[in-house]
């Protein structure tokens, strides 16, 4: 089942039929103690009539968004060329092997993008990059409720710079988006899952690339253990786990690009480029 919020309330997919959710806001529902059990009794409903794609908006409000970084090895190789000159490109190696995991805020719930809606690049950065993301929605509790897409924007020349400019290179209105829904799942989704990325500009392809989640070297029920110490969550919480994707050195992401993340069974995230 897939979970929508949209223009017009919340909605749940159950074989290609939309059935409206009741709740009094999307926190609310997302808080729940049963909210599995719950929402399939939605689908057990009457279905709309009709379920317009062009309402669905980004699938949070109240919840923060973090990352998981330097989980995959393309990403520890990109972070260490890009520090390189700083001085810092054995940091990445070293958190790449060391039991604590890099885990960082990106993100509160206006900075956040919906599908179709433009993400941003930094007006002072000039080597920007979309890093599409397995991103699980966890329960306050630190269950998992399920999956989206994420777009994690990244001004690699700012963090390339010194690594402490991470967050002025990772934080910013526009830099996250997720979408199109929360895939309901208490599991991890499987190894064999796979992320496909494609750029285009002035419509011909401009880069495309293609990772499957065996490519991460991080358990999700670690990454989750190391991000609920010492920090609780009442809105829930939006978990990032990294990217597997990232286009060369010489690429970076134009103003009219767009950037289409597909990860089945999700679906589709698709956003242009302010």
């Amino acid at each position: 089942m897939k979970l929508y919020r949209t223009t017009r309330g919340i909605f749940v997919e159950e074989q290609g039929r939309f059935f409206p959710v009741q709740a009094a806001g999307w926190d609310e529902l997302i808080t729940r103690e049963d909210v599995h059990t719950y929402v399939c009794n939605a689908a057990r409903g009457e279905p709309a009539k009709h379920f317009d794609p062009a309402s669905v908006l980004a699938p949070i409000v109240g919840q923060e968004v973090w990352a998981a970084g330097v989980t995959y090895y393309r990403s520890r190789d990109a972070r260490m060329e890009e520090s390189k000159d700083a001085g810092g490109g054995t940091f990445y190696d070293r958190v790449y092997s060391a039991k604590r995991p890099e885990l960082f805020f990106k993100a509160t719930g206006r900075r956040v993008i919906g599908p179709n809606h433009p993400v941003h690049l930094r007006s002072d950065a000039q080597w920007t990059v979309p890093e599409p993301e397995w991103t699980m929605l966890l329960h306050p509790s630190g269950s998992i409720l399920g999956h989206t897409i994420g777009n994690d924007m990244s001004s690699r020349d700012i963090e390339g710079e010194n690594p402490l400019y991470l967050p002025q290179a990772k934080i910013y209105n526009g830099s996250c988006a997720l979408g199109p829904c929360i895939l309901l799942s208490p599991e991890p989704l499987a190894k064999n899952t796979a992320i496909h990325l494609a750029i285009t500009r002035k419509g011909q392809a401009a880069f495309t690339g293609s990772t499957t989640l065996a490519e991460i070297k991080r358990q999700p029920e670690e990454l989750i253990e190391y991000l609920f110490r010492d920090n609780r969550f009442p809105q829930g919480v939006f978990l990032m786990t990294g990217t597997g994707i990232i286009p060369g050195d010489g690429f970076t992401l134009l103003s009219g690009d767009q950037v289409r993340i597909s990860m089945d069974p999700v679906g589709v995230l698709e956003n242009p480029v302010a």
